[in-house]
């Protein structure tokens, strides 16, 4: 194939959407906020920040829903897809992401990877057991930056 591959980290700037379109397939989309940092003259100087469009689909769309956040670092790979259209009588387009691979950026935090589990006949019933938590003494985390 001759698509263009693309890898983008940065900030996801909102909330995840996930919809079900034609055929029950799944799409998760989110805007993606790319701001470069470069170390001039012995202090770090942030760039423009570009946003970019990334869509996923069907498991990964089900997969990035339940696990990306407003906030949160991430490095996404996939392909760079124009969608080009006339308003006015004038050609318009617009770029976007369609992932075939997104993660947290482990450079910005720790993650836990959970496997799904496999879909049984039989429902499964879990068990809730309720636990108490005690707080760590200690500064209080960052907020997310957005």
């Amino acid at each position: 194939m001759n698509d263009t591959q693309i890898t983008l980290t940065g900030w996801i700037g909102g909330d995840v959407t996930l919809r079900q379109v034609a055929g029950g397939r799944a799409v998760a989309s989110f805007r993606l906020a790319c701001t470069p940092t470069r170390y001039r003259d012995g202090e770090w100087v942030k760039g423009t920040t570009s946003w970019h469009t990334v869509k996923a689909w069907n498991r990964l769309a089900r997969h990035v829903a339940a696990s990306l956040h407003n906030g949160d670092p991430v490095v996404v790979h996939g392909r760079l897809v124009a969608d080009v259209w006339e308003r006015d009588g004038k050609p318009q387009t617009s770029f976007e992401v369609v992932a075939s691979s997104v993660g947290h950026d482990l450079a910005h935090g720790t993650a836990t990877f959970r496997r799904p589990q496999p879909a049984t006949a039989e429902p499964v019933v879990e068990s809730v057991v309720e636990s108490v938590v005690e707080p760590v003494p200690g500064p209080a985390p960052e907020p997310r930056a957005a």
